[in-house]
């Protein structure tokens, strides 16, 4: 940011121009919990809340890398024994949508209800 001399950016604060608070934004989100073991999603299914931007906290207890992959919607993320992680999801429309794990497709299956 380009200013005068004798505009600093702590004058620009001390005026009451402030950043934006993204960290106490993203505290605010709703968060819906997943786990996977032994290559399968606990719960198979998530009630989420329709129109709302929320986070899915997602943790691996394995055995073994496991991921989480959706086609509809548009996320996927792998995680290795023991690791936990999240998605941030942009408010989804009323309906179901599918996901399932890549290592073990036959058992790791869910589904995601949007209401």
């Amino acid at each position: 940011m380009n200013l005068p001399g004798h505009l600093t950016l702590a004058a620009l604060l001390a005026l009451g121009f402030a950043l934006p608070a993204m960290p106490a934004a993203a505290a605010e989100l709703p968060v819906v919990h997943l786990t996977i073991k032994a290559g399968r999603f606990i719960p198979d299914t998530l009630v989420v809340p329709a129109n709302t931007r929320f986070k899915l906290q997602i943790r691996n207890e394995g055995p073994g890398p496991e991921e989480f992959e959706s086609a509809s919607l548009r996320k996927e993320k792998v995680l290795a024994e023991g690791a936990q992680s999240f998605l941030v999801f942009q408010p989804l429309k009323p309906g179901t949508y599918t996901f399932f794990g890549e290592f073990h497709p036959q058992t790791a299956q869910g589904r995601m209800i949007a209401r």
